[in-house]
């Protein structure tokens, strides 16, 4: 596990291309037969990704985190971007079949992860938060979650939003997590720009082809950067940051925040005329 440690706003102003990129982005989360994870000091997020092959494949973190097993005072959220997959939690069995989701309580003891086809793996994105409180595990089907609709074709930004872990959804602690697919033609996402001084984000981009590339902004609204990522990338949003992005194509994103509440709509929003 790699970790990022937090940044004052007034250091990035100073950073080039590189400096922000090894704070920021992170370049690999899915290589098969690993685990690639990352701690962010942001709010104490882990994130990263877990690609198993032939054998199953778990995380732990009990020395990294000063406890007896990795769960034991964090919550975890599951998004499979893969082909189809297994979850087995305290030896229950999940079916995680593509952009399935699972909301994994604290206490959970046991967490394995198990591909169905090694030649087409599951890609298992997750994200994890410390946790005060356990709430049940819940299983969620992306075909029982309807989904918001945002955006118009006229700006850009025509785009389907789906919440897994969110109040509407089921219960936790201080992570939510969903999914946003832009539709062809669409490029923008979160355009005009907002920040939330209450809550942290990380984003992975996907579904994108080799070619395509992202534009993610980032910074104070009075002093913007960008970085430009891969598929299946990600990049670490500090709560004082804008996060908003194009591409040369349409794409899908995961939004994971954790912080001070769980209300999705706590946003200070940016006017077009304060962006620079």
């Amino acid at each position: 596990m790699e970790t990022r440690y937090a940044n004052h706003p007034e250091e990035i102003k100073r950073y080039n291309t590189d400096e922000l990129r090894q704070h920021f982005l992170v370049e690999t989360l899915f290589e098969l037969g690993k685990v690639h994870l990352t701690y962010t000091h942001v709010d104490r997020m882990i994130f990263g990704g877990v690609t198993p092959a032939d054998t199953e494949l778990t995380i732990e973190l009990d020395k990294e985190l000063g406890v007896s097993y990795f769960l034991e005072r964090r919550e975890l959220g599951i998004i499979n971007i893969g082909g189809d997959g297994v979850v087995v939690l305290d030896g229950i069995e999940y079916d995680m079949q593509r952009r399935d989701g699972l909301y994994v309580s604290r206490g959970t003891k046991q967490v394995l992860f198990r591909s169905n086809d090694a030649a087409n793996p599951a890609k298992f994105y997750i994200n994890s938060t410390p946790a005060h409180h356990t709430y049940p595990t819940v299983k969620i089907d992306i075909n029982n979650i309807k989904p918001l609709e945002a955006g118009a074709p006229g700006t850009l930004n025509e785009r389907k939003i789906y919440q897994y872990i969110h109040p509407n959804v089921c219960e936790s602690c201080q992570l939510q997590m969903g999914l946003t697919m832009l539709s062809p033609g669409s490029v923008w996402n979160t355009m005009p720009a907002h920040t939330h001084e209450r809550r942290m984000e990380v984003y992975l981009y996907f579904d994108m082809e080799a070619d395509t590339r992202v534009f993610h902004f980032m910074g104070q609204p009075d002093e913007t950067r960008h970085l430009i990522l891969k598929n299946e990338q990600a990049v670490i949003s500090p709560s004082w940051s804008i996060h908003t992005g194009t591409a040369t194509s349409n794409y899908t994103f995961i939004w994971g925040m954790c912080g001070e509440n769980i209300t999705y709509d706590d946003m200070d929003h940016v006017k077009m005329e304060d962006l620079r």
